[in-house]
């Protein structure tokens, strides 16, 4: 599987490090080229510098022909305008959005774009901690509602039509020598 991540954070980065030692073909993508050092040694994925909301950038990654799309950044616009890009314009039919606005969370789910909140996923883990049940608040995985089979079910949809791939894959490249980071910038 082709999985896409933008945000290179502890969440992004052990996740791409988990999707990779799985032998799945992962990109991440970040703004900042350090964040690359919290991936693994063994990473053997695809590390770009660039901003996830440019369909550019995207496509420059390959992202046109990934499977998964998951944005995990943290700001909640950043991951919303990137899983609506991946979405609506590059068709990717697997979408998640890290959100931290339980509000927001529900609203995107309406839109076709898996979200997960992590403010109410911590209140439901700490109420489950205190022997309580959980679910006094909204939803802390909202996922579109023609895929929702339970509360934490995938987000799937169908691919609206046929699309052929212009855009040539991101390669890697080994860093400059005397670097101090073992990632460069591929973004232009």
């Amino acid at each position: 599987m082709k999985a896409v991540i933008v945000g290179c954070g502890r969440v992004g980065a052990l996740l791409a490090g988990m999707l990779d030692a799985a032998d799945h073909d992962v990109t991440i993508i970040d703004t900042v080229t350090k964040a690359f050092d919290r991936l693994p040694a063994t990473f053997r994925g695809v590390a770009i510098r660039g901003d996830g909301t440019d369909e550019d950038v995207l496509r420059r990654a390959g992202a046109d022909d990934a499977k998964v799309f998951l944005a995990l950044t943290e700001g909640d616009n950043r991951n919303i305008m990137a899983a609506q890009l991946a979405r609506e314009t590059l068709e990717i039919p697997t979408v998640y959005a890290k959100v931290n606005d339980q509000m927001r969370a529900e609203a995107y789910a309406e839109i076709g774009i898996g979200t997960l909140c992590r403010t109410t996923m911590m209140v439901d883990a700490l109420l489950v901690t205190l022997g309580l049940p959980a679910g006094g608040v909204p939803a802390s995985c909202s996922c579109p509602k023609a895929a929702r089979s339970s509360r934490w079910s995938g987000a799937t949809s169908r691919r609206r039509s046929a699309r052929t791939r212009s855009s040539a894959p991101a390669t890697r490249s080994s860093p400059p020598a005397g670097a101090t980071s073992r990632w460069r910038s591929t973004s232009r």
